[in-house]
């Protein structure tokens, strides 16, 4: 696991490519070469864990230097892809040199035989190309930015920024303050931009500028044999877990787990556990005050069970406003998520004894894990008369998701209703806060919903969970925890991703995977032969923060939003945030809409020059 940064006529040193140094500490390397008439630079920051010696070091050109590559992730297959190179002399063992050699021989669109996490940049000077390529589920972020003669790649914005100032994008702004993430290719800066999951920008170097072209690699998205059998198929998974959590212990460091009160942690945990000579150490984030979201608890006894070796580590309010500022510019881009600030803890500790952890992200969204695929699987029973009173109803619901949920129903159109639930702030609440309509999140929902050819799945509950692993799940959850991992020089698989799993779930009957009541059904049930009862039947309560009650006190909080001569004031109508939180104080639950203000507002501050406020956005006070 790595940094990269590569660039086209823009030269660059050690200085600038320490500017992802956390991402690699334990090396470096530079390479230029002239392709056709631009200059190209590449730059590795590099995290040893596969190949500690030499012969993993890049830029890593092939033996005939045509091609070279700057790379970032793990392939878990790259052994099978390897021996299917017999006419390569391999100088190591690493995975970076069996898929510069493949992409060599196969061209770009093999990057879909990869079953693995990647980000990359590849170099072919005698086609003069350029190709940048990004996982399907989208675990490694890549950026970048082509404009004139330039182009820069790199994984984090902060390495572009340091070459060019791009002003604030408001249209994803506005995109933003709907959704709580930004969707791939958006970000809040005007001409950078995030590839998406699954794709491969070529660019093209023959002519006087270059020219990029983005389309996606031919993955294939679901297994071709439909087990029928429920036995059978809780067999099948099984295997392919426990297949999937051996690749991913492939390492020549030890690897830890990220471990919650979960079944999903608890079952990556207790299987990796079995495959691997050392006591496996695990990490569990929990906070200061008693609060039901807390798992320590719950965590420690999985370990005692699957005899681990744990660790924890507790927050409190102090520490949350503390961190926030440090978060947001670790991150990069502002989300509504509030575990970004537990995750931030929780990396901290594993950091500080090991290289490379699992964690057990992926599960709720191919199998139903979450609420609103219940509310989805309800949607199909709401009689038409009753759409205009639930509608109505939803403005006095204090519950965020079951408010969005009732707003949502009778709204036949898959990708509306979609949006809807997705929402943090309505399109009405959006325009007073920035002054602003949002123009653009149906367009970057729909996108996806059409290249995964969700129309095909016989149940919009189906649809949901598609769209959701491989758009929400990239550019939200997947996204801050490569940021924060990355800063803290940790590496995070997620062996619940396995391309080989993911497509197996997905051809399995719906009612395995979800129904009404219940989510990840084949995966408790396979849970259930390894771990105790006790362990798989705990309630859920997600890897959330108490943010819900901190908010509610206002103080500091107040005091961050409503400053008058903040950035963030010259963008925003202060009474229209006072609003939110007077809502939140009353009992209406907005803390991700105040959690979304306050990551913008440590935004603004830090990556946006300050302006004068506009005028009408003072707070009476």
């Amino acid at each position: 696991m790595c940094g990269i940064l590569a660039t086209v006529n823009i030269p660059f040193d050690e200085s600038a490519l320490d500017s992802i140094r956390h991402r690699g500490p334990d090396g470096w390397g530079i390479g230029q070469v002239a392709v056709g008439k631009h200059l190209v630079t590449l730059g590795h920051r590099r995290l040893s864990i596969v190949d500690l010696s030499p012969a993993g070091h890049q830029p890593m050109w092939t033996r005939d230097r045509r091609f070279a590559i700057v790379y970032n992730g793990e392939i878990y297959n790259h052994q099978d892809l390897r021996r299917t190179l017999d006419d390569v002399e391999f100088r190591g063992h690493c995975d970076t040199e069996t898929i510069l050699y493949y992409l060599a021989k196969h061209g770009a669109a093999a990057a879909a035989e990869f079953n693995g996490i990647f980000a990359y940049c590849l170099i072919d000077t005698a086609e003069r190309k350029m190709f940048i390529a990004r996982d399907p589920f989208g675990v490694k972020p890549v950026y970048y930015r082509a404009e004139g003669r330039t182009v820069v790649v790199s994984s984090e914005i902060r390495a572009i920024r340091q070459f060019f100032e791009d002003p604030l994008d408001e249209d994803s702004l506005a995109e933003l303050l709907r959704l709580r993430y930004l969707p791939s290719p958006d970000t809040l800066f005007q001409n950078v931009r995030k590839l998406r999951p699954g794709h491969v920008a070529e660019i093209d170097l023959n002519g006087a500028a270059p020219r990029l072209t983005e389309s996606p690699l031919p993955w294939r998205t679901c297994s071709s044999s439909v087990s029928r059998d429920r036995r059978d198929a809780i067999d099948r998974y099984e295997t392919l877990l426990r297949a999937s959590i051996r690749r991913q212990l492939l390492a020549d460091v030890e690897v830890g787990v990220l471990l919650s009160g979960g079944v999903d942690s608890a079952l990556v945990a207790q299987l990796a556990a079995r495959e691997v000579p050392y006591k496996v150490k695990a990490f569990t984030v929990g906070f200061s005050e008693k609060d039901s979201v807390d798992e320590i608890s719950d965590a420690a006894e999985t370990a005692r069970v699957a005899g681990l070796e744990h660790h924890s580590v507790r927050i409190g309010f102090d520490d949350f406003t503390r961190a926030l500022a440090e978060i947001n510019s670790i991150v990069e881009e502002p989300l509504a998520t509030t575990s970004i600030v537990p995750m931030f803890a929780l990396s901290r500790l594993a950091s500080s004894r090991v290289k490379v952890v699992l964690s057990g992200q992926g599960a709720d969204e191919t199998m139903g894990g979450y609420r609103r695929y219940q509310m989805e699987l309800l949607q199909g029973f709401v009689p038409k008369f009753a759409v205009a009173p639930l509608r109505t109803l939803s403005r006095a619901i204090p519950s965020d998701a079951l408010r969005r949920a009732m707003g949502a129903a009778g709204e036949a159109d898959d990708v509306r209703r979609f949006e809807a639930v997705y929402s943090v702030f309505g399109r009405d609440q959006i325009e007073r806060l920035i002054g602003r309509p949002e123009r653009r999140a149906e367009e970057r929902i729909r996108y996806g919903f059409h290249l995964l050819h969700c129309e095909d799945r016989a149940e919009s509950v189906e649809r949901m969970m598609s769209l959701d692993a491989r758009l929400n799940l990239a550019d939200d959850l997947l996204l801050y925890t490569d940021k924060i991992t990355m800063h803290h020089s940790l590496e995070c698989r997620v062996p619940l991703l396995d391309l080989e799993l993911v497509r197996f779930i997905e051809s399995l009957p719906r009612s395995w995977r979800v129904g009404i009541g219940s989510g990840k059904r084949i995966h408790k049930w396979a849970a259930q032969r390894m771990l105790p009862a006790s362990i798989v039947q705990r309630k859920k309560k997600g890897f959330l923060s108490p943010t819900k009650r901190w908010f509610q006190s206002g103080g500091a909080v107040r005091e961050i939003l409503l400053a008058k001569n903040s950035r963030f004031a010259s963008t925003f109508d202060l009474r229209e945030v006072e609003t939110v939180l007077r809502e939140h104080e009353a009992g209406a639950n907005r803390e991700r809409h105040i959690f979304l203000l306050l990551s913008l507002n440590y935004w603004m501050r830090d990556f946006l020059a300050p302006r004068a406020p506009v005028a009408g956005c003072a707070v009476a006070v």
